[in-house]
């Protein structure tokens, strides 16, 4: 069902919008709209430019809220402007402490760079200040590719003034220093060039060797991270220190600036030296009665509630109120699409006929009592809308597993309270021998077109639409003919006597006429100027072509609910393949691995089939006939606070 709602219009002077906020709209569910967009035919209204000042502070306070890691505060209130306080006062505390991480990050860096220059060197077991002070023989740390160090070797080495140590080495390049007289520094840097030689400036400064220097650096890493943890852990206590602050401080700024985003949606207006505020939104009935009367003692608040909806131009929004046991479906009328506010809900329909459908293609008692405890105990525990709708759809299993005799595929447990799905068989003139389940599946799939075409003429009226009322193929006119075909197949099937030919014609011909012209027919009763398009011939056609559509519609889609019988066979056909693959077939002891792992199969991938099936019932042969879901969602506005 569909909440009745009320516009509402709310005014009062500018200096207490935020008090009016606090007060009611935390109280009452109201879907805000945008005033200037309401009143844009007004004069004198202007839109609210005031930014938002606790934008900030509550960006702020939710970084510090997530550096508490999820720590479990004490509840606590605070002032406005108590919590900002508290949120500058750590914000500062907490910048402080970026910027000493940041220098000691920077330090941390520079050493990690040192190690990794000077970790190839390590084997060089010579101080290294001695080598950094020859005079008369030069050095050159750095790398070489492999390939080239092998050429190095194999032809220019002995010829060249130098001495290559080689260091370290992976597949790729050998790290090493090599020594070159001073005179001879220039010819041989450039061979070692030509080589692909890249050179490492050894900075000065180390102290030792090189291996004594990679020590001195790595504790320094140590001191450094050991540094920055500690940092790390200290800002960590002063927050959990101030933990209970920082949270209530986030809630209150979380409130006052959803309070003051209220202002966007808002217009002012002036009045002499006075300024006042405009708000409006939608209302459910029940809560727009109930704000009247309260606001009816606030002397500072003007509220006004428009009944109609001609004068607003946004559309009511949908809200669903479903009684608590037919709400998990709502999941299923929602992926189709929203009711408009002025259609009829299908949810209600759509638990019924579902569960139903379900529980007579998937009969058993066993299996309908493992799904409806099995859902049940998930929507306890895990609040899961589809847990909800299979548990609903193990009820109507069971008893559907009653009226078939079927326990857990067994046949000869319990006698069948009205039949076997595979042995029930009926005959039917000029057909013969016919399974009565699929013949009670497609009357049923009748009874309930029907019906859905029922719902389609009660949205017609609602909504004003005269053509989907009257002329559609699913308003009163298809109505008439797909019913008088039910009444005929009905009368035939059951050996009655038929109408006579005049009631057949007129029942028949004239709805079918009707549904052809109904264009013409439309705008007869709405009263245009024209009433036939201009291309008669292309009109004429064109209608008995999709005339001819609609005769074809009907039948595939009475036929569709042939599936029902055939499922509700087919599951018995599998639950006898079962017992048959467990040696239960004729009395036998059976296999009680092979039952359990045979039931939780078919009631896995058959339950899942079944399910998707009847959805596909529910789309396109009911909710095709009655249902267009364009409404728009209710959305209240409710501040923080109300939600805590």
């Amino acid at each position: 069902m569909i909440a009745k709602m009320k516009f509402i219009n709310m005014i009062g002077p500018k200096d207490d919008l935020d008090i009016i906020v606090e007060k009611y709209l935390s109280k009452y569910e109201i879907q805000l709209e945008n005033t200037m967009a309401e009143l844009k035919d007004l004069q004198n209204v202007t839109p609210c430019m005031e930014v938002n000042p606790y934008k900030d502070s509550l960006a702020k306070a939710e970084e510090l809220a997530a550096m508490t890691k999820h720590a479990d505060p004490l509840k606590k209130t605070v002032g406005a402007q108590k919590a900002i306080e508290i949120v500058e006062s750590l914000d500062g505390k907490r910048e402080r402490f970026r910027k000493k991480r940041g220098m000691l990050e920077e330090k941390k860096q520079k050493i990690a760079k040192a190690i990794q220059d000077i970790e190839p060197y390590r084997n060089v077991n010579h101080d290294i200040r001695d080598i950094l002070h020859f005079h008369s023989i030069k050095f050159r740390f750095g790398k070489i590719p492999v390939e080239f160090y092998e050429k190095l070797e194999r032809y220019v080495y002995d010829e060249l003034s130098t001495i290559f140590y080689k260091c370290q080495s992976n597949a790729e390049y050998i790290w090493g220093v090599y020594f070159v007289p001073a005179t001879e520094a220039e010819k041989v840097d450039a061979v070692y060039a030509s080589l692909h030689f890249e050179r490492f400036h050894m900075p000065e400064g180390y102290e030792g060797t090189l291996e004594e220097a990679y020590e001195i650096f790595t504790q320094k890493m140590e001191k450094a991270e050991s540094t920055i943890a500690k940092l790390e852990e200290k800002m960590e206590q002063d927050l959990l220190e101030s933990l209970d602050d920082i949270y209530a401080a986030r809630d209150e700024l979380a409130v006052l600036s959803e309070n003051f985003e209220v202002r966007k949606l808002a217009a002012y207006t002036h009045s002499g030296d006075k300024t006042f505020f405009i708000l409006c939104g939608w209302m459910t009935k029940k809560d727009a009665e109930k704000f009247e009367k309260e606001v009816e003692q606030d002397e500072n608040v003007f509220c006004i509630i428009e009944d109609g909806q001609e004068n607003n131009l946004s559309k009511p929004p949908t809200k669903l109120e479903n009684p608590k046991i037919f709400k998990p479906f709502e999941m299923f009328v929602r992926m189709y699409g929203l009711p408009d506010y002025n259609e009829f809900d299908p949810t209600i329909f759509m638990a019924l006929t579902y569960s139903f459908i379900f529980g007579a293609m998937f009969g058993d008692v066993g299996q309908g009592l493992f799904l409806l405890i099995g859902g049940a105990l998930l929507y306890k525990f895990k609040k899961m809308d589809l847990a909800a709708i299979i548990s609903c759809c193990g009820i109507f299993s069971t008893f559907f597993g009653f009226m078939f005799g079927s326990v857990f595929g067994f046949e000869d447990v319990i006698d069948a309270v009205w039949l076997r799905p595979l042995s029930a068989m009926t005959t039917l003139p000029f057909i013969g021998k016919l399974n009565t389940v699929f013949v009670i599946a497609i009357a049923f799939g009748m009874g309930l077109v029907l019906l859905t075409m029922m719902f389609h003429i009660i949205n017609g009226f609602k909504q004003k639409n005269m053509e989907a009322a009257l002329f559609d193929t699913n308003g009163i006119a298809g109505f008439v003919f797909y019913a008088a075909v039910v009444a005929v197949v009905v009368l035939f099937m059951t050996g009655q006597k038929l109408p006579a030919g005049i009631v057949l014609v007129v029942m028949f011909v004239v709805p079918l006429l009707v549904m052809a012209l109904k264009e013409p027919l439309t705008a007869l009763v709405e009263k245009k100027s024209e009433v036939m398009p201009k291309e008669k011939g292309m009109f004429f056609v064109q209608a008995f072509f999709e005339l001819f559509e609609v005769l074809l519609s009907y039948f595939s889609n009475t036929l569709s609910f042939v599936r029902i019988g055939a499922f509700a066979v087919s599951h018995a056909a599998m639950m006898e393949v079962v017992l048959m693959l467990a040696g239960a077939e004729n009395g036998a002891s059976p296999n009680w691995i092979v039952i359990v792992l045979g039931n939780l199969f078919v009631c896995g991938m058959e339950g899942l089939i079944v399910g998707i099936q009847v959805l596909r019932l529910q789309y396109y042969e009911f909710f095709s006939r009655f249902y267009r879901g364009g409404g728009r969602e209710f959305k209240p506005y409710r501040t923080s606070k109300a939600v805590k």
